[in-house]
């Protein structure tokens, strides 16, 4: 098979860790016979500095023409003091709004072999962890009505939050889909006790959840969630939530494992089309010193091939080779114990497409 791939490998370590990865899936193509095409594009800060636009039109298209988009990073230092409209970092809202991409999976998996990195005490995560968190991508207060207005109390700034029913009925299936295929439970975190939107997204939940007898379902408040989230992680499976709590949480679950720099996200629209990129930042600071660690990108490529492309044996084969490589004892700087022998970005690629 062929597949087409847009490549944006965006700022700061967004180049070198998306080079490691397009070896691996090269790897899997000559493995089991496919053939993976890359067509390289601009986004962020790269693309502010060539064309003067975060988000070329050029960009937009030929990820349309895609069936794929594997994104490094985007933003830095280097363009901090942009006007907040015209940060490289919009380019991603842009990317979700043209591309359609309405939910975000972001799994948070403590690996066995990395628990001792877990800032959370041994027996709160003994047994390990396997999260994901669903977050509802394109609407709520990140795409609202916003602006400014006189008040008493001088100039004040507004964002609307508000999500249709079709808007919530879509990520809930998402989330109750997924359930389905893990552990059978839906934890729906919202903040009904005082926003509309949140008692509107509860409600249409529950009613998705009506088609899905088997899949427990069960609502939190969202500052009781965050709190759960480090007292007792083990009880959840799939969280579905809307934009802004899907950014916070995400983010708390992805740390509580202790190595960001391996866990992957995929952004999906209708259909089997996705954008495929790691949780982690460019981190400018040790960008081009082969210190990055790439694997969150690689098993990014792999949900792509899980959830795109249909290819549950190949998304297997990329998972397990980065598990071979962690067992065998190799770390990057930023999973490394003080004083512990460390390999760098290029190293980490070969090592994983050599155990493809």
């Amino acid at each position: 098979m062929n597949y087409k791939l847009a490549v944006i490998p965006g700022d700061g370590i967004g180049p070198e860790v998306v080079g490691e990865t397009l070896k691996v899936l090269d790897k899997v193509g000559e493995r089991f016979g496919h053939k993976f095409e890359y067509t390289k594009a601009l986004a962020g800060g790269c693309a502010i500095d060539a064309t003067g636009a975060c988000l070329p039109q050029e960009t937009v298209d030929i990820c349309k023409k895609s069936d794929a988009v594997l994104l490094g990073a985007v933003g830095g230092w280097k363009w901090d003091s942009l006007p907040g409209n015209e940060r490289p970092e919009m380019a991603l809202l842009g990317l979700r709004k043209e591309l359609g991409l309405f939910a975000n999976l972001r799994p948070a998996l403590l690996f066995d072999v990395l628990a001792d990195a877990c800032p959370l005490k041994p027996e709160i995560v003994e047994g390990g962890l396997d999260i994901v968190v669903v977050r509802e991508l394109t609407g709520g207060i990140y795409f609202g009505e916003r602006g400014f207005k006189d008040t008493d109390m001088g100039p004040a700034a507004y964002d609307v939050e508000q999500y249709s029913e079709g808007e919530v009925r879509r990520i809930a299936r998402v989330a109750f889909d997924m359930a389905v295929k893990r552990g059978g439970k839906v934890t729906s975190v919202d903040k009904a006790n005082v926003l509309e939107s949140s008692r509107l997204w509860r409600r249409v939940v529950a009613q998705v959840g009506e088609d899905y007898l088997q899949v427990e379902l069960n609502n939190l408040y969202i500052d009781n969630a965050a709190m759960q989230l480090v007292k007792n992680p083990k009880q959840f499976d799939v969280i579905v939530t809307g934009n802004i709590f899907g950014d916070i949480l995400s983010d708390e679950a992805s740390m509580i494992t202790g190595s960001i720099g391996l866990l992957p996200s995929a952004s999906l629209a209708e259909g089997n089309f996705g954008m495929y990129e790691p949780v982690h930042g460019s981190a400018p600071d040790i960008a081009g010193k082969d210190m990055a660690n790439p694997m969150a990108t690689i098993l990014s490529a792999a949900m792509m091939l899980r959830y795109t492309f249909g290819l549950g044996e190949e998304a297997d084969a990329v998972e397990n080779a980065v598990k071979k490589v962690l067992a065998e004892g190799y770390r990057t700087p930023d999973i490394a114990k003080p004083g512990e022998e460390t390999i760098g970005t290029e190293r980490t690629g070969e090592l994983i497409a050599g155990a493809i």
